[in-house]
């Protein structure tokens, strides 16, 4: 029994590797022939940022080459909004907000918007309200109120009207 033959250890085909690093290849190959086609156009994938900030008609004329031209400046006015001072209280002790802005609308529906604007007040001081000391802490808190107060001010105005929400102040003492 010492003569035992020792079992033959059988090696791996290198045909595994050569499959593995040829995968790879053609994935970063088609990943960036997918990032190329998208932008440069050639797939329409929408405009889903204009969608998101609210924007989606009237910031520019489309021209048929996939950009927009900008609106003429003396298209745009501005309303302000009166200041608003908010309360804001915890158990230990309380603080304030103050909060200025402007609406940037066309020049045509200036007089309409200024109409309505203790409805845009009543509306953003409620919302401004309800809000917590914590929602106002995160790094992105301002951007994020601003989409909804511009979104709450499209309802009681028209979202024709209204193109942005400009924030002069937000200060928290």
């Amino acid at each position: 029994m010492s003569d035992a033959v020792a079992d033959s250890v059988e090696t791996p085909a290198k045909g595994g590797k050569l499959k593995l690093i040829l995968l790879a290849v053609l994935v970063l190959a088609g990943a960036g022939g997918g990032f190329f086609l998208v932008q440069s156009g050639l797939i329409p994938t929408g405009n889903h940022d204009s969608e998101i900030l609210g924007d989606d008609e009237g910031h520019g004329a489309f021209d048929g080459s996939g950009h927009t031209a900008p609106v003429s400046l003396a298209d745009i006015a501005f309303v302000e909004i009166d200041p608003i001072m908010i309360s804001l209280s915890t158990s230990q002790h309380s603080q304030h907000l103050r909060f200025r802005a402007q609406l940037e609308v066309g020049a045509d529906y200036k007089h309409e918007v200024e109409t309505v604007l203790p409805r845009v007040t009543d509306v953003l001081n409620s919302y401004l309200r309800a809000l917590e000391l914590d929602d106002l802490r995160d790094p992105l808190a301002l951007t994020r109120l601003r989409a909804q107060m511009l979104r709450r001010v499209q309802v009681v105005v028209g979202k024709e009207r209204v193109r942005d929400l400009l924030v002069m102040e937000f200060v928290l003492n």
